[in-house]
């Protein structure tokens, strides 16, 4: 297996047990009498980080590794397990509020507001970045972008504008 393509195993392999962790804490918490908030714009979500997935592999083959890039995106998955430790149970892929919860300060949190939307963005850019592929970067660097407006904006207006939703 070339290195463009173990890296890309070892992201995939990363996203779909991220989704299995998401989907247990929100069974979990919506048990504990959580409520989902903008579900609507999450199948959105899920196919622009699959079509990213999906296109990084139909492209990655026989291409080099940038390993300044490499090197910068094991960063951000360092980052990436710090923002899904801070929040243990908490973490999903949905916004999730369990009433009567606080807000978790701890970890990233104590810098960021929404830290492991930083890491996101950066690894969309980043990685095709590893591979050369700057178009992939900046194409999906802008969807995301048009993305996370809709996303923290509903996240902010149930966390911080309203932190009793009804």
């Amino acid at each position: 297996m070339t290195l463009p393509y173990a890296i890309m195993v070892f992201v995939t392999l990363q996203r779909l047990a991220e989704l299995v962790i998401a989907s247990r804490n929100t069974r979990a918490l919506k048990a504990r009498g959580a409520v989902e908030y903008g579900a609507a714009h999450y199948p959105v979500m899920i196919a622009l980080h699959g079509t990213w997935l999906i296109v990084l592999w139909a492209t990655v083959g026989g291409r080099p590794v940038n390993l300044p890039m490499l090197a910068l995106f094991a960063v951000l998955q360092a980052l990436r397990f710090w923002v899904l430790v801070t929040l243990g149970s908490r973490w999903t892929t949905r916004i999730i509020v369990l009433r009567g919860a606080p807000l978790v300060t701890g970890g990233p949190f104590r810098i960021l507001r929404h830290p492991n939307y930083c890491v996101v963005i950066s690894e969309i850019a980043v990685l095709p970045l590893v591979f050369g592929l700057v178009w992939v970067a900046v194409l999906y660097s802008l969807l995301n972008a048009a993305m996370l407006w809709v996303r923290i904006g509903a996240e902010n207006r149930v966390l911080y504008d309203d932190p009793h939703p009804a």
